[in-house]
């Protein structure tokens, strides 16, 4: 018999649970009474249901029982208490009966308004009538047994009845009905809160992405005039040197279609593959070394493990130009620029290190923050992961290095999402 209502308790538990989670499902709940109890909880607001979901998974199997009996030692506690108190009104037997059954009524009165809060508002009448009526049927009908079996007189019952039910009505109001308003209005007000906290969050992630997107369009528009008038320049020099210099004209060229191909490519999607990212750095960087010679060297290791990984779109590009704007070519010798990936206690940690310039010195704090290229990439990261970041620091030949870091189990689902 016991195995039978644990199982039974259990299905009714694992049923709640499914509701809550997913209420379409409630229709399909089989029994008029249980389908009833799922169509009440797919009724309540999501907050709600997530908060119950949470409290009967909290309090499911063994948690629940340990709960109710501790619950049961503490409204027996109280019973002894007012049987020591009042001897003579309360018998021992009778005090720990009264006192659990007020008890547990009150905590079942709690629990109904804790997780149907928003209901106890807009029905505030017809579960205040409800209550009233419930608490006055009790009385009732204590007072008239209690009088029954004292006398045995129907007339006595009745003239206890009025002498006894206003003192326990008010008791029943005071000890039940203000609680259970006190704590609807409590968590009404949370709720309110709650909801305001939720949409202020999903306005400020909504504009948090218009701004990175806008900032992305800025840096996708910001293939520099420059760039491309000096490596056409280069590219018109290396014609007008005949045949010599024809097939450098044709390499760089090709190069530099590579990279517009492969940067246009890029304007359209919010993440990449890793190994498209480093196809178009790679083209960038032998347009770059094609005007600047032996001033430019470079080397991208990218293990073929991680290549089908998905980042943040143009953020290893914004890193380069970064590098050979501030470090390699205000240099004199000139430098050279890594690129690579690597797994790093769990995480995914792509490089960019140069040998040129380093961080400006005395300014460090500002080098960190960078210009607007640097903070668009934090801000894409953040909003791809909390705990993703990049670093700037000083390298330790000279030059800067700045790590990209972030989940390989995000970068994993970016490539999901992407698809």
């Amino acid at each position: 018999m016991l195995k039978k209502f644990r199982d039974w308790y259990r299905s009714i538990d694992d049923e709640s649970l499914l509701v809550l989670k997913h209420p379409e499902m409630a229709a399909q709940v089989k029994g008029r009474a249980r389908r009833c109890i799922a169509r009440n909880l797919s009724t309540l607001t999501p907050i709600e249901r997530e908060q119950l979901h949470d409290f009967l998974l909290k309090y499911r199997g063994a948690g629940f029982y340990i709960a109710a009996f501790k619950l049961m030692l503490l409204f027996s506690a109280i019973g002894v208490v007012l049987h020591l108190l009042f001897p003579v009104k309360f018998e021992l037997l009778k005090a720990v009966v009264f006192s659990n059954g007020m008890g547990f009524a009150l905590v079942w009165g709690l629990i109904g308004v804790w997780f149907n809060y928003r209901s106890s508002v807009r029905h505030k009448l017809k579960k205040l009538l409800l209550i009233v009526s419930t608490c006055a049927a009790g009385v009732v009908t204590g007072v008239m047994l209690a009088g029954l079996s004292d006398t045995g007189s129907m007339g006595m019952a009745f003239e206890r009845l009025l002498r006894v039910g206003g003192i326990a009505l008010l008791v029943a109001v005071v000890f039940y009905m203000v609680p259970l308003a006190i704590v609807t209005s409590w968590r009404n007000r949370q709720y309110e809160a709650l909801t305001l906290q939720l949409q202020q969050d999903a306005e400020r992630d909504r504009l948090a992405r218009e701004l990175s997107e806008s900032q992305l369009r800025l840096l996708r528009a910001q293939i520099e005039p420059h760039f491309l008038f000096n490596t056409l320049g280069a590219v018109q020099q290396l014609a007008e040197q005949g045949a010599p210099g024809a097939a450098r004209a044709a390499a760089l060229t090709a190069d530099l279609i590579a990279f517009l191909r492969a940067s246009l490519a890029e304007m359209r999607s919010e993440q990449v593959a890793l190994q498209s990212e480093f196809d178009m750095v790679a083209a960038y960087l032998r347009v770059m070394q094609a005007r600047m010679g032996s001033r430019l060297r470079y080397a991208l290791d990218l293990p073929a493990e991680f290549a089908q990984m998905t980042i943040p779109s143009m953020i290893l590009l914004t890193l380069a130009e970064n590098a050979i704007k501030h470090g390699i070519e205000p240099s004199l010798r000139g430098g050279e620029i890594t690129m690579s990936a690597q797994q790093v206690d769990g995480m995914l940690r792509l490089r960019v290190r140069d040998t040129g310039m380093g961080l400006p010195q005395g300014d460090t704090e500002h080098a960190q923050e960078g210009g607007l290229g640097l903070e668009n990439v934090r801000s894409r990261l953040r909003l791809s992961d909390p705990s993703a970041s990049l670093n700037l620091r000083d390298g330790e030949e000279g030059g800067v290095i700045a790590d990209i870091v972030l989940p390989i189990k995000m970068a994993a689902s970016l490539k999901e999402n992407a698809a």
